[in-house]
């Protein structure tokens, strides 16, 4: 099976994740597409400082019905950050005989060098880098951090990176929606409508929890 791994803080999921999970699902024909909450994200201070709880409730409203998708609650069943390595290999050890597919965003693959044992992912599973308009990325072997480079080679027939573990490196022309989460927060706490941005059920959960009102 081919299983796609979609992380994020999700504060809060809106159109642009589920159109990033919809093209990467479609693209490498992913059977599955897990989003998984970040409990403790590591690279910035959770907005608002939103329950783990109130995040997995706005994701499962927004990906409910919508075949392949799903959710994993995973990074809150566990203490400390939520380093994307550790998760990939807690997947790797409940799916060892699946193709496991890393979703990240253009943006995020040009800074992986600064997460923690990056170097470690590419070997543990694939990656689907999703481009935006804003954050192309032209040269795929040139945006590897230099210190692993001679472990790629590219492969023009399909544009994707080969890494000499066996895994690959897909690239995706992605979502042109610009949505920002930061302004998603912003419009709910002025009590502006948020219903272009995010699924109408998660609009009416985070105007009924207040989630965002100050």
């Amino acid at each position: 099976m081919r299983i796609g791994l979609l992380g994020g803080s999700f504060n809060p999921v809106h159109r642009a994740h589920l159109l990033i999970a919809e093209q990467a699902q479609s693209a490498c024909r992913l059977e599955r597409v897990i989003f998984i909450p970040a409990a403790d994200p590591p690279h910035k201070v959770l907005a608002g400082n939103i329950p783990f709880d109130q995040r997995c409730r706005m994701v499962q409203l927004a990906i409910s019905g919508k075949a392949g998708f799903e959710i994993s609650t995973i990074e809150g069943e566990r203490l400390g950050k939520s380093y994307s390595i550790d998760t990939i290999r807690i997947f790797r050890e409940l799916y060892p005989q699946d193709d496991l597919f890393f979703i990240i965003g253009g943006d995020s693959f040009l800074e992986i060098s600064s997460w923690s044992r990056y170097a470690d992912i590419f070997c543990a599973c694939n990656l689907i880098v999703v481009e935006r308009p804003g954050c192309l990325i032209p040269d795929r072997l040139a945006a590897v951090p230099a210190d692993i480079r001679d472990e790629f080679s590219y492969q023009s027939a399909t544009d994707r990176l080969q890494h000499r573990s066996g895994t690959q490196v897909c690239f995706v022309r992605g979502c042109p929606q610009d949505v920002s989460s930061t302004e998603i927060r912003n419009l709910a706490a002025e009590s502006s409508s948020i219903e272009q941005l995010v699924p109408s059920d998660v609009a009416a959960y985070i105007l009924k929890q207040r989630i965002y009102h100050s």
